[in-house]
């Protein structure tokens, strides 16, 4: 910790399984001591649950630690350019894993505030379940340029910039029917 605040890397490496404070402890520490520093969190396991936390405390994207190297250096490369890392399979267990959570009776009242259409709501729904474009197009009968036009949409009426933080701002915000 000290090493990194001191020197602070344009991406770190943190093994959640860190022996001592423990991966998420120290994720938690560095956001706020050194918050420029881009961190790729390092999984034996998605545990939907850690991923979420490790996501919320400032991590830009996780990796299995038996990943192929070329995934490593992906994901490195998608971290340094302000994006997120994180596999469809795994944002998928996280929205079946959040859908759980109390609060998703709050779904109306964040439409209502967000302003999204009940298309919207279904691409939103399909993206936080890991669809492709070409996916959701192809299960709503429309163009994957219209997909993209309502995610622009979406992206300017929530605020969000990437795919990933939509799909874990619907999860936060009831945006996701259980």
């Amino acid at each position: 910790m000290r090493i990194c605040t001191r020197l602070r890397p344009d991406v770190l490496l943190l093994d959640v399984a860190m022996p001592g404070t423990g991966g998420l402890q120290a994720l938690k520490q560095l956001s706020q001591e050194a918050p420029s520093v881009r961190t790729l969190v390092l999984t034996a396991g998605l545990d939907s649950l850690a991923v979420s936390t490790a996501l919320e405390l400032g991590a830009r994207g996780v990796l299995l630690k038996g990943s192929a190297t070329t995934l490593l250096f992906e994901s490195i490369r998608s971290i340094t350019k302000e994006e997120y890392w994180l596999g469809c399979n795994a944002a998928g267990q996280m929205v079946d894993t959040r859908r759980d959570v109390p609060g998703a009776d709050l779904r109306a009242v964040a439409t209502n505030k967000y302003r999204l259409t009940p298309r919207e709501l279904e691409v939103v729904s399909r993206v936080a379940s890991g669809e492709s474009n070409k996916q959701i197009g192809e299960a709503l009968s429309m163009r994957e340029n219209t997909v993209k036009h309502h995610l622009t949409s979406i992206f300017d009426k929530t605020g969000v910039f990437s795919r990933l933080e939509l799909a874990v701002f619907a999860m936060n915000h009831g945006l996701i029917e259980n």
